[in-house]
């Protein structure tokens, strides 16, 4: 058997889609790669050069050239919007359902008397637009950074309180609406008061907490995300379990993705402690599954923070040339991202772009793989790669690469 990495550089898109200008127009124009390797021209990333980025890009803004050895392609987004959540199950084999949008102050009746009814104390806090303060530690509101609407965020000062306790309101506030993902989180901060002094509102409609400008990332972060229609039973990680394969996921992929049978490294944000421990994993077990997110990089476009992007893409580039000189001929790894995150577009939400899919396998000839019209075609070659059944979504592009590897029709 044979070892698979799937490696989501999050948010680094290569250009907006083409419906952006109808569905998302504040997001016209963007590309995250594009724009980040235009403003520093001499940024050289040879792993990801050689893996075929400037061929995915599709132009040349930098001293970086397309690889005439290079198996590319890229995807575009199945899920609306551009969301981390959605795009990892996406990733792994779900069909994503359009996801339900609804300010949280439309909930908010609802969800304040279940958590009162659980004998909790809450404080609405605000003017027109109200949050909700309970036992005076956790903060309920609308997510900022990812599409307005459709995400709630619990935020907890995890000196006040506990992550448990955190995650036990997260669930009454999912079991109270609809929305796509409801994300229970926190860290360890001097006063709660920095929750609160981290309070924003958009466009006359949402009111939450900045999650970056409260500081919980800081020092013992924590989260747990929560979805909506997701059956964990139709994607890789379950179709490889009944075939005896081990999953390993590996930073916020693990925190998002359920994987109850599988290796999970969660609560994690550091790349290089990330990458370490992506390549011990590849390398301890002769056929293994992984799935590892940079979370950094999608950090650094909410905060519209070119050089922190472009400085953690080094460190990963880094990495990522250590594991493919270590790779056997049956080795495989895929790069990608879930969606884009343009620090330099004018804002600091997510943007929806097209993504790149660069594969790796020692002795693999060039190959376009053109455009795949969901990032479910990854989840289903890498069941196909393992020969076992494929997820509820997605078409494998395995039948595409030279040499031929077996497939489950084989």
């Amino acid at each position: 058997m044979a070892r698979f990495l799937v490696l989501v550089i999050d948010s680094f898109g290569v250009g907006a889609m083409a419906d952006v200008p109808l569905v998302r127009p504040q997001d016209t124009g963007a590309n995250t790669c594009g724009h980040i390797l235009a403003h520093y021209p001499d940024l050289r990333l040879p792993a990801l050069e050689k893996l075929g980025l400037i061929n995915a890009l599709g132009y040349a803004p930098s001293v970086m050239q397309p690889s005439p050895t290079a198996v590319w392609g890229i995807a575009e987004l199945q899920h609306e919007g551009g969301d981390t959540f959605m795009g990892h199950q996406e990733i792994l084999g779900t069909r994503p359902r359009a996801p339900l949008r609804m300010p949280f102050n439309q909930v908010i009746d609802r969800v304040e008397q279940a958590i009162r009814a659980s004998g909790r104390k809450t404080a609405r806090c605000g003017g027109k637009l109200s949050w909700l303060l309970v036992d005076d530690a956790v903060a309920i509101g609308d997510n900022l950074e990812a599409d307005l609407g459709q995400v709630y965020n619990i935020t907890g000062n995890l000196s006040e309180t506990t992550f448990e306790e955190v995650k036990a309101i997260g669930k009454i506030v999912r079991q109270q609406v609809e929305v796509g993902r409801v994300i229970a989180f926190g860290g360890l901060l001097n006063s709660t008061q920095q929750i609160m002094e981290a309070v924003e509102e958009k466009e006359g409609r949402y009111i939450g907490i900045n999650a970056p400008r409260s500081g919980v990332y800081a020092q013992g972060f924590q989260v747990a995300h929560m979805g909506y229609g997701v059956d964990e039973k139709v994607q890789v990680p379950a179709q490889l379990y009944q075939a005896g394969i081990p999953t390993v996921l590996i930073g916020k992929v693990a925190d998002i993705v359920n994987n109850p049978h599988g290796e999970n490294w969660q609560n994690l944000v550091d790349s290089q402690r990330i990458m370490e421990i992506t390549q011990e994993a590849f390398f301890r077990r002769e056929s293994v599954f992984i799935c590892t997110n940079i979370q950094e990089t999608d950090l650094a476009g909410h905060a519209e923070d070119v050089a922190r992007y472009a400085d953690r893409l080094s460190l990963v580039d880094h990495h990522l040339a250590l594991l493919m000189a270590d790779m056997g001929p049956d080795d495989c790894i895929v790069v990608m991202a879930d969606h884009g995150n343009d620090p330099t577009i004018g804002h600091s939400l997510h943007t929806r772009e097209n993504v790149p899919v660069l594969v790796w396998q020692p002795g693999l000839q060039p190959t376009e793989l053109g455009v795949r019209t969901t990032l479910s075609d990854v989840g289903a070659t890498v069941c196909d790669f393992f020969g076992v059944s494929k997820p509820e979504n997605g078409r494998s592009f395995l039948p595409l690469l030279t040499p031929a590897r077996h497939s489950h029709d084989d």
